[in-house]
């Protein structure tokens, strides 16, 4: 039996400006209804590769099809893009002075009923009187979302969808997103500058550097084993454990470092399970302490259930050993 084709198939994808390589040729396929986050540092590329997949920019190498058919490109037609293929920018772009009943049924190819649906999915019924120019940011984001969502496309490109939102309209237009993965199943691909954004939706990640990729793999993947402290950084806090800190120390010639996230330390009363260290500093975060570490040649970040004083003697301990990182010289 063979596997069904790919909803979206990247080949060789690339882009030059002015001989600098923005985006160097990368391949990838996703499934029908998978969702892939794209995420890095300002200026890795994500949202230049989200305008080559959408067709809004011209490539130098490389081509993309959306179920088995060429995304035109700029060189190919008057206006690019591809049926099919929805892009979501980081404004919204809606009409101003219009209400959001008009915007929607201009914009509307489905019948009344699954219109309906997607309004109460996106949350935005209560909004249909108002007019588009009176809208939060976040009520325009979803209204935005909702008139591509009409178009019944089968691919949904979303270029920093949470930028600018503050913390509510933030975790409302997760939610309506992750509805719509769940009840829609349409193949979608995300942008976003804070990859932690993006653990709870995603079935991949592909993380991008200088517009290189770095790495791909589950949320779970690429938290518990980044392939260097970039990919760490960006999903979570972690600390590096050098050299005579290691508990590995038998091995120790095979790393410089080892990198764990908070949850894999914790204090110990026991001065005989850890490794002996100094409080440097510590910083309330709401559900807990963040307890800074100096040990003999690490500096940690503990989470811990009440402060220590400044100064104080403590013991770190692992709290589960089974995936500490091992980081080369560089990384």
């Amino acid at each position: 039996m063979t596997s069904a084709a790919p909803l979206l198939l990247v080949t060789n994808l690339s882009l030059a400006e002015q001989g600098v390589q923005v985006l160097a040729p990368l391949s990838f396929e996703l499934a029908a209804g998978q969702r892939l986050a794209v995420v890095g540092a300002s200026g890795a590329g994500k949202s230049t590769l989200l305008q080559l997949l959408a067709g809004l920019v011209q490539p130098s190498t490389g081509d993309v099809r959306v179920a088995g058919r060429r995304v035109m490109r700029p060189a190919d037609a008057l206006v690019p893009g591809h049926p099919g293929v929805a892009y979501l920018s980081q404004k919204s772009d809606l009409p101003r002075f219009l209400r959001v009943e008009q915007v929607l049924r201009y914009a509307s190819q489905r019948p009344a009923a699954e219109t309906q649906r997607l309004l109460v999915l996106c949350r935005i019924a209560h909004l249909l009187p108002r007019k588009t120019h009176e809208l939060s940011g976040g009520e325009q984001q979803r209204v935005a979302l909702a008139r591509l969502l009409l178009g019944s496309p089968r691919l949904l490109l979303l270029d920093e969808p949470f930028s600018n939102l503050d913390r509510g309209h933030k975790r409302e237009l997760q939610q309506v997103l992750e509805d719509v993965g769940s009840q829609l199943a349409i193949t979608s691909v995300l942008v976003s500058h804070d990859a932690t954004d993006t653990l709870g939706w995603a079935d991949e990640l592909l993380v991008l550097h200088r517009g290189r990729v770095v790495q791909r793999g589950t949320p779970q993947q690429l938290y518990q084993q980044p392939a260097n402290a970039y990919v760490g950084g960006l999903l979570g806090d972690f600390s590096l454990l050098h050299g005579p800190d290691r508990p590995d120390q038998a091995t120790a010639a095979l790393a410089t470092a080892l990198l764990l996230r908070p949850e894999q330390l914790r204090l110990t009363r026991s001065k005989t399970a850890g490794q002996p260290g100094r409080v440097r500093a510590v910083r309330y975060q709401g559900g807990y302490y963040e307890v800074e570490v100096q040990l003999a040649a690490s500096v940690v970040r503990v989470p811990a259930s009440a402060p220590l004083a400044v100064g104080a003697a403590c013991t770190v301990a692992l709290a589960a050993p089974g995936w500490p990182v091992p980081l080369a010289d560089g990384e």
